[in-house]
């Protein structure tokens, strides 16, 4: 497939990594010249630099025959003028566009995107996203990273693993013999800054970060098997009332379970923005580092602080602040990657990456056919993989044993017709049935070509 990935920053260069592993034609446009030699530098990809909009650098781009074009650039209007010209110039089957503004993603204009207005074929919101994110993080608040795969029928669950534990030290192995009902995969292990695939002789040892695969229905067993508590989310404190933070409360103050809310917000017209928006939340305007102000939220009663403001420091110095003041549940958004390490130490329980989000969810709409869904973990160390097994596959009609995987790649859940099946090595795959594999990202290659129509079929 000939993609063209207008910008060259975090978002764009993550997704150029993934399609030109895959083996496709991907071209980056970028006005910094700097962004597109680092990007032709370390992937195998052709560069252009230039303003993505101009109809003459997109044709340089080779857009003429481009079946997609990804417009992540850092301004929402190039974004949709590239996609515009795209259409109206090249006939580019397949726009994508990354949109910030919340202006232009409210529901009344929904019809400005359709192909005879402007035409983008999906749009890719990043606070939507980052807020989606956050919510799942709170419904499962043991948890430090939570995704769904299969419909919601099987959840990718980060877990820390502490001396509460009752399955420290124990084999993988012998975990599936005491507990031989419970659907849950352990798919992934952190230790020591390494993250691999582990085998069924591995334990896991007090300060690993696990990877966990489970049903949902086996969730709350899982937790506690491992030691982990799922406390209801009762009150909650969002320091930051821009568009993440005004999403959350929101969804929070609109759900079943009637969370109580409250924001800190240091802007104050952000913050009376905040406060017109919003029915039951209470915002105050201040430093969400200033403790009077965290105490006068009622900090130390409150189940859980999100720390969303557009500066990763200040998150994490709030969050660390919140804890200190006997919040049990503190969670940062954090854009610059190589800060993720400093988490465990500073004793944060969970982060949000946005671009690792945004990456994520671009993803899920350029894979076509065999691949449905992916999540990338860490700093695009892994992938998190929902596929369909093709009948012309060469894993189609075998057990899960005899299949060649990578090393670094797991099965984690399998789905046959409406039943989620735990995969054991005598379970036999087929045509149709739709599989959740946890891979490394250097194996991800590997696994696409698993999942590629077999040399056989030819």
């Amino acid at each position: 497939m000939k993609v063209i990935i207008c910008g060259a920053g975090q978002v764009g260069w993550q997704i150029a990594r993934h399609l030109s592993g895959e083996r496709n034609d991907v071209t980056v446009v970028d006005n910094d010249p700097e962004l597109v030699r680092r990007a032709t530098d370390t992937l195998d990809v052709q560069g252009v630099s230039g303003f993505a909009s101009y109809p003459d650098i997109l044709e340089k781009a080779g857009a003429r025959d481009a079946e997609m074009v990804i417009a992540a650039t850092y301004s929402d209007e190039v974004n949709m003028v590239t996609c515009q010209v795209a259409h109206s110039v090249f006939a580019v089957p397949r726009k994508i566009a990354r949109l910030r503004s919340q202006s232009y993603l409210t529901a009344i204009y929904s019809d400005l995107y359709r192909r005879d207005h402007l035409p983008i074929d999906v749009v890719i919101s990043p606070e939507r996203e980052v807020a989606e994110a956050a919510l799942r993080r709170l419904s499962a608040p043991a948890a430090f990273d939570t995704e769904t795969f299969l419909d919601g029928e099987a959840h990718l669950m980060g877990l820390t693993i502490d001396e509460e534990c009752p399955v420290v030290n124990t084999p993988l192995r012998q975990l599936t013999d005491l507990f031989s009902t419970l659907r849950s995969i352990v798919v992934g292990v952190r230790r020591d800054g390494s993250l691999f695939a582990p085998e069924a002789g591995d334990q896991l040892f007090v300060g690993d970060s696990c990877y966990v695969v489970v049903h949902r229905d086996d969730v709350a067993r899982t937790l506690e098997i491992f030691g982990k508590s799922n406390h209801k989310q009762e009150r909650v404190v969002v320091v930051g009332g821009g568009n993440v933070g005004l999403t959350v409360a929101r969804q929070l103050e609109s759900g079943r379970d009637r969370v109580r809310v409250k924001m800190i917000e240091r802007d104050r017209t952000i913050a009376e923005k905040a406060a017109e928006g919003l029915e039951r939340t209470i915002v105050l305007h201040g430093d969400g580092l200033d403790a009077a102000l965290l105490a006068e939220a009622g900090i130390e009663r409150s189940d859980a602080v999100l720390c969303v403001t557009d500066d990763d420091k200040v998150n994490m110095l709030a969050a660390v602040r919140a804890k200190a003041a006997g919040c049990p549940m503190t969670m940062a958004l954090v854009n610059d990657p190589t800060m993720i390490e400093l988490m465990d130490p500073l004793g944060i329980d969970a982060y949000i990456n946005p671009r690792a989000t945004t990456v994520s969810s671009i993803l899920r709409h350029i894979r076509h056919g065999r691949v449905q869904s992916v999540y990338s973990i860490g700093d695009a160390e892994a992938e998190v993989i929902q596929a369909e097994v093709l009948s012309t596959s060469s894993m189609a009609g075998r057990a899960i044993r005899d299949i060649e995987f990578p090393e670094g790649v797991l099965v984690g859940a399998v789905r046959k017709g409406d039943q989620v099946l735990k995969p054991k090595g005598g379970l036999r795959l087929d045509a149709g049935d739709l599989i959740v594999l946890f891979a490394l990202s250097k194996d991800v290659p590997e696994v696409e070509r698993l999942l590629q129509v077999s040399i056989d079929f030819f």
